[in-house]
């Protein structure tokens, strides 16, 4: 299965490569965000307060993964999804899905980090925490809304059930991340955060499970 799940990944690559569009928007989007954070809160005359910084990069970070995640099976028509279950099983194609939407989650995240970084400062103390969190909070997000965007692609307002699907997974994933960072950006000890990251690491494992085990279902239908 995980020569399927490397020719899916790959497959991917290659469509997003022919439609830098969608690639070039996310990106102008995370920047914009920064940019217009820049000049609208105060942070021109060096007057944003640490959380605010850690609320608004969250915040800039969720709703750029939704707009690159959230066309994992929406944007994907009837033709080829027939296709797909014809040549794949439906376990390497959500556990692609995943794995690429975490991929290019990460970037983003990363990217809005050294957009933040030059342009609003950077307070965090412990770098690698902070980035360790980046990582965890891609993998969540990825998976959370690569499998509402399956269960929502089934229906015909799918942008109004993705919203309404994905908000009670998000939050737990949100407000572990913030906590996280925040400890981050203090500096404290790690053995703090430890368990944060161990609960953030749960819940990112129990959605991964679920959309493993639930999707093959949904799959067929």
């Amino acid at each position: 299965m995980w020569k399927e799940i490397i020719v899916l990944i790959k497959k991917e690559v290659t469509l997003e490569w022919r439609q830098k569009y969608a690639l070039n928007g996310i990106l102008l989007y995370v920047v914009s965000a920064v940019f217009i954070t820049y000049l609208s809160v105060g942070a021109k005359q060096g007057n944003i307060s640490v959380p605010t910084w850690n609320a608004l990069y969250w915040i800039i970070i969720l709703f750029s993964s939704v707009n690159a995640v959230a066309k994992s099976f929406v944007q994907e028509h009837q033709g080829r999804q027939l296709y797909y279950y014809m040549i794949a099983s439906p376990e390497g194609i959500i556990i692609s899905k995943i794995i690429y939407n975490t991929l290019l989650t990460a970037v983003l995240a990363i990217l809005g980090y050294l957009v933040f970084s030059v342009i609003l400062g950077n307070p965090v103390q412990d770098q690698g925490l902070f980035v360790l969190n980046l990582l965890l909070g891609a993998i969540g997000f990825s998976a959370c809304l690569t499998m509402v965007s399956g269960i929502a692609s089934k229906a015909s307002n799918n942008a109004t059930l993705m919203a309404i699907l994905s908000f009670p997974i998000i939050i737990p994933i949100l407000l572990m991340a913030i906590r996280i960072s925040k400890n981050a950006i203090d500096g404290l000890d790690r053995g703090v955060s430890a368990d944060k990251l161990l609960t953030l690491l749960a819940i990112n494992a129990i959605i991964g499970t679920t959309a493993y085990i639930l999707f093959p279902y949904l799959w067929r239908s």
